[in-house]
């Protein structure tokens, strides 16, 4: 069915922000498409109009500088990420993650930021960005902050953003740059990719972070653990920090299973 709104492109944040304060609730930026465009043919969305971002200059930037890390703008694509030479060489597990993502061609229009501001359960790249401590640029009309991405999350499909305001752009602090890390995703793997459940393992100094995907309802960055915790206890503490539920994809107990598979999996893969 034909879904009618109006179009605008932007050429700065400025301006899109503008229209976003002028519409309210009404609008809806694009960037990659790939969730919006779908909730709007389906009916799940109807927006009066769609403002475009991706003339605005800045937005497909993706650096990386030795002090201030990995930054990548709210139009870099997933296949960027795999693809960039700077990602594989720092971050490795970013391009880990990003290959786990859908297929070839969504991740040619498919955002990191995207990914992230649509906040799904079982986003990919939400658990390496945890435990990478990345952080987020958040633009409106009053300014930009940068926020935590451990704080981004406040429900399924729920943010910290308020109305008016855009993510311009992620960072990767250079603290964490050449962090030894794995991620384990089980997936239903006929017909489109669903993420059942997800780990991220990243081992930092003697620190070991990990979050989990599809297991509540946000990605869970659980607390930190020392190298030498032992294993029984740091599954155990993963096991309390999640709270998976039964649904069309899978049941409780076996997500509960898979997610202190992986953990185990990735510490001796990792850390041991």
């Amino acid at each position: 069915m034909n879904r009618v709104f109006d179009y605008r492109a932007a050429t700065s944040f400025a301006e899109a922000l503008g229209w976003l304060a002028e519409m309210g609730s009404n609008a809806r930026p694009l960037a990659g498409g790939t969730d919006l465009l779908v909730n709007v043919r389906a009916g799940l969305m109807t927006p009066g109009c769609v403002i475009d971002l991706k003339q605005i200059p800045e937005i497909t930037a993706l650096s990386f500088d030795e002090n201030e890390g990995l930054l990548i703008g709210a139009g870099v694509t997933i296949n960027e990420i795999i693809e960039s030479d700077a990602v594989q060489q720092h971050y490795p597990l970013l391009a880990i993650c990003a290959h786990q993502l859908a297929s070839h061609q969504v991740r040619n229009r498919a955002t990191v930021v995207g990914n992230i501001v649509n906040a799904s359960p079982c986003a990919d790249m939400a658990p390496p960005l945890l435990c990478l401590q990345a952080e987020i640029e958040i633009q409106g009309n009053d300014g930009a902050r940068w926020v935590p991405c451990a704080t981004f999350f406040t429900g399924a499909k729920q943010t910290i953003l308020k109305p008016g305001e855009l993510v311009s752009r992620i960072r990767v602090p250079a603290a964490t740059k050449g962090a030894r890390g794995g991620y384990k995703k089980l997936k239903r793997i006929q017909g489109h990719d669903l993420g059942i459940v997800g780990v991220a393992l990243v081992l930092l100094g003697d620190t070991v972070h990990i979050a989990v995907s599809s297991a509540a309802a946000t990605p869970v960055l659980v607390k930190p653990f020392a190298r030498t915790d032992d294993l029984s206890t740091v599954v155990a503490t993963v096991r309390e920090a999640i709270s998976p539920i039964d649904d069309v994809r899978c049941t409780k107990d076996y997500r509960l299973f898979m997610a202190e598979t992986y953990v185990k999996r990735l510490w001796q893969e990792v850390v041991a």
